[in-house]
């Protein structure tokens, strides 16, 4: 079965609001099988400006883990301080 990934680049405007999601978020993830692959780090773009620039990679065992995941009551709290705190762009892909 193919893996589900979530691609995010973000924006953080309130870094004492994302603090506290970054607290909230990986036991949410855990939850549903799902690790970080990247989460921050160096990065360089290229052919464009990218909508954020803090690059975010998150695996799950499958497409359906990582949608279940991103609408559930379990991931709401943080998901809601995340966006109060940043603008982003959350894509959920199907891996190979």
């Amino acid at each position: 079965m193919p893996k589900g990934y979530v691609i995010a680049q973000i924006s953080v405007s309130d870094s004492d609001t994302y603090s506290q999601y970054i607290k909230l978020v990986l036991p949410t993830i855990e939850h549903f099988g799902g690790e970080f692959l990247v989460r921050g780090g160096r990065a360089e773009s290229y052919e464009g400006e990218p909508p954020g620039d803090r690059h975010v990679v998150i695996q799950f065992p499958s497409y359906q883990h990582a949608q279940d995941w991103y609408h559930s009551d379990v991931y709401a709290k943080a998901k809601q301080l995340r966006m109060s705190a940043s603008t982003s762009v959350q894509t959920i892909v199907e891996g190979v």
